[in-house]
Parts: C-alpha cells; sequence; structure tokens
C-alpha cells in the first residue's frame, strides 16, 4: 500500500535537525552517554520486509508478502506512517543526501533519481548497504521467497504459513469483508505453489496424508532454505483464538470437502484450528519459530478484537507446544498489557516492530518500559521496514532507517527513567540495551554473535 502524501509538505531545516539523535539527546530525557553506547549496538531486526535490489527494466518484486496491503481496499494510515512524515525527509537526507526540506513533485521526482543513483552504484549489494545505514547487522525477512541481494549471513528467512491452514474451497470464508476478498485467494494461490514445490499437483485424499505430505515436507523444505522462523498472518484473515479439535473432527471435514464443496465457517474453523496447532508443533520441532501478527492494523474491515495477544492463550499453554517459541509481532499494540502477560510464558517473545512507525520514542519508551521491568530477555527489536515496490518515494530502506532511530531513542529514554529512579545500574541498562537490540534475539535464532 502506498504511503499518500496528503500535500506537499515543507519543513524547516531546523525541524529536520530536531529528528536528529545529537538534538534529541540535549532536549529529552534519554541518558547521553547510554544513548551513544545504543547507537552502537548492531542490531539483529527481528521484523522486516526488505525487497529485492531494483533492476532497471526488471520485473516488480512480488514476493515481499504474501497478504500486501496494496491488494486490499484503501484504508488510513497513522501519521508516523504516512508519506508526509516529516521523519521521511530526515531518512532521505541522511541515506541518499536528499538537500530540500519539502516533497515537491519536482523534488521527489530527484529523490528518485538519487536512489536510482544508489541503486545502480551498489547493485546487489544495495540491501546490505542499506542494512549499514540504519546501523542493523541481520534482518529477518519476512518473505514469500528469497532472491537477489537478501541472502545470509546478513538477511535471514521468515516464511509465510497461512496457507497451509486452507487446504479446501476459501470462497465463503473470502466473502466475509471486502479486505478477505482480495486476500483468500492469494493464500489458495501460494498454496498451489507450495505443492508445485513438492512436485504435487493434487491434494491427499486424507488430512493424515495432507499433513505428512504437503505440512511437513513444506516446513522442511523451508527449513533447508534457511529458515529460522515462520509466520503467520492469519489475524487479516480471522480471529487468533485457535481451539484445539480432535484430529477425527478435523479429518471428518477435510475428507468431507477434499474433491469439492464448500465448508460451512465452522467446518472450516475446525480444520483450521488443528492445522494451526499441528503447524506451530512442527515448526518447533524443526527449530523454527513462529511470529504472529498481533496489533490493531491493517485494513478498514479488520478485526481487531481478534488479533489482541490473550486470544492465543490457550494455544501457549498447550503442553504440546511447549518446544515451539512463539513471537508477538508489533507489540501487540495498543494491548500492550496483554503482550506483557503472554511473555511470562516459558515460550513466548515479543517484537515492537511497526510500533517504532506508529508512536512517538516518547510513547514506546513507556511500553518498553513496563515490559523490560520484568521480562528485559523476552524483548527483541524490530523495524517492519516495507513498501509495495521500488519506486515508491517512502522505501523499505527509508522506514527501516525511521525505526532504527525511533526505537533506539525509545529504548535509551525506557531506560535513562529505570537508572534515573535507581532501578538499575548503568552497566545493567547497558546489558539490557544489547538484550533487546541484538543478543536476545541471537540466542533466540542462534544468528550472529551475542
Amino acid at each position: 500500500m502506498a504511503r499518500p502524501f496528503a500535500l506537499p509538505i515543507t519543513i524547516t531545516a531546523i525541524a529536520i535537525t530536531a529528528i536528529a539523535p545529537s538534538a534529541l539527546q540535549a532536549q529529552s530525557p534519554a541518558d547521553s552517554g547510554l544513548m551513544s553506547y545504543i547507537a552502537g549496538i548492531k542490531a539483529i531486526d527481528n521484523h522486516a520486509h526488505p525487497l529485492l535490489p531494483p533492476v532497471p527494466g526488471g520485473a516488480p518484486d512480488t514476493d515481499y508478502d504474501a497478504l500486501p496491503l496494496g491488494a486490499i481496499p484503501a484504508f488510513p494510515l497513522p501519521t508516523g506512517l504516512r508519506g508526509d512524515n516529516p521523519a521521511n525527509i530526515a531518512a532521505w537526507r541522511a541515506l541518499y543526501g536528499y538537500q530540500y526540506t519539502d516533497t515537491s513533485a519536482a523534488h521527489v521526482k530527484t529523490l528518485m533519481d538519487l536512489k536510482a543513483g544508489v541503486a545502480h552504484e551498489r547493485g546487489d549489494r544495495a540491501a546490505e548497504w542499506a542494512l549499514d545505514q540504519m546501523g542493523t547487522d541481520v534482518m529477518l525477512a519476512n518473505r514469500v521467497s528469497m532472491g537477489r541481494g537478501l541472502g545470509p549471513p546478513r538477511f535471514r528467512w521468515v516464511a509465510f504459513v497461512d496457507a497451509l491452514l486452507l487446504p479446501l474451497n476459501t470462497a465463503r470464508e473470502a466473502a466475509a469483508t471486502p479486505d478477505t476478498r482480495p486476500l483468500y485467494p492469494r493464500e489458495e494461490r501460494l498454496l498451489r505453489r507450495y505443492l508445485t514445490a513438492l512436485s504435487q499437483s493434487s491434494l491427499p485424499p486424507t488430512l493424515g496424508g495432507y499433513v505428512s505430505g504437503v505440512v511437513t515436507p513444506t516446513l522442511e523444505r523451508m527449513k533447508h532454505e534457511g529458515a529460522v522462523a515462520v509466520k503467520f498472518e492469519a489475524a487479516y484473515l480471522r480471529p487468533l483464538d485457535f481451539g484445539n479439535p480432535p484430529e477425527p473432527a478435523a479429518a471428518a471435514v477435510y475428507a468431507r470437502y477434499v474433491h469439492g464443496g464448500l465448508p460451512t465457517h465452522a467446518e472450516y474453523r475446525t480444520l483450521q484450528d488443528y492445522l494451526f496447532r499441528t503447524v506451530a508443533r512442527e515448526a518447533g520441532r524443526l527449530g523454527l519459530a513462529v511470529h504472529i501478527h498481533c496489533m490493531y492494523l491493517a485494513g478498514g474491515f479488520y478485526r481487531v478484537s481478534g488479533s489482541r495477544p490473550l486470544q492465543l492463550e490457550d494455544v501457549f499453554n498447550d503442553s504440546t507446544l511447549r518446544h515451539t517459541t512463539f513471537v508477538l509481532l508489533h507489540g501487540g499494540w495498543p494491548f500492550v498489557g496483554e503482550t506483557l502477560a503472554m511473555i511470562g510464558k516459558p515460550n513466548v517473545y515479543a517484537d515492537f516492530s511497526l510500533m517504532t512507525g506508529v508512536l512517538s520514542p516518547h510513547t514506546l519508551s513507556g511500553v518498553l518500559r513496563e515490559w523490560l521491568e520484568e521480562y528485559p530477555e523476552k524483548v527483541l527489536y524490530g523495524s517492519d521496514a516495507f513498501a509495495d515496490h521500488n519506486d515508491d518515494p517512502v522505501g523499505w530502506a527509508d522506514e527501516g532507517w525511521v525505526s532504527a532511530q525511533n526505537g533506539r531513542r525509545a529504548l535509551a529514554i525506557a531506560l535513562t527513567g529505570m537508572m534515573r529512579d535507581g532501578d538499575i545500574t548503568r552497566e545493567r541498562a547497558e546489558e539490557i540495551a544489547r538484550m533487546v537490540l541484538r543478543t536476545n534475539a541471537a540466542t533466540l535464532y542462534g544468528i550472529g554473535t551475542p
């Protein structure tokens, strides 16, 4: 979904400077020494959607998301994610040498020329260059597939698995809202793609055969091809209250409709619930973390209540899933208290990706302090850097840069407050900062060095 420019914006040089960390240190409650320390940590970004480096005349990159927001009807974006956010100009100045303080059409044209110059100069290393500008060492890339310029060790794959929950006809599910109508067909196409990768042209006749012949081999292929985690975007499609139906009930639904027909909502829910836990269990067996979208975004018909973290409590309490690690993406905003309650579970983590773009550093720092006072080892940095295409003036690299600035600043404010209140020492503050930005993720995924 392209970020709208409501009007050409103009900001003064003073306003741009005010976004820079050096100036913010002088006017905010962030300890300057701690801020400098945090700025030097090479981060592991738990969640982002990087695009393949552009090639002049090349085909657009369509694998950056299984359910791209551009596929659904337009909806209001928070101010931090809009094209006219002044922080974008700060990013353009830092990354590309943009010399203007406005977003007039002529100047945005200049911006795109500057970006094209960087892409030409850097080639397949453009994405790695972008990470360097963000201060990011490793980025977990949520993509249907990886590709040129997005390989390890700097980029690690997070594969999409919602399609595995939808082997039957989804026409009734898709009809629910204008948002879901274009999204379910995308999942059907993705499942066919997964079947093709297994050299299968049709579904097995039984649920057991589907699990052993499609679900498990697909997860194993993802692991073999470098995935460190799998992701559910299920909240775009249905509530996250996954039940725990018995296998015979799910098998009966599968057998009844695998060769045709339209399941009822209740029937399909039974099958999806069973397959969700099956996928999560198999992912845990393979050492793949399970990422779950938990936030009030996105879509004009999105069911916010269906994405509340507490919807997943029964899943997290399932003793057969305790070997599976779950990560709540986007911190569950605005239900961050529920997220705090859930990361108290032994196998549940949370990142604050996208919150770095939606919230101010001051607001985000309050959330982080609540979490870090109780479970600092369960909190992960993430950016959710994204763009629909390389021709978007606000690209994924720009979003990543802004998120890195905001996230580090919010972390510094939270830890400074804890230091000044005597809750932690400076040494502990630096340790927690490194945990959040790097160590927790390095340990969780077995990548990089703590």
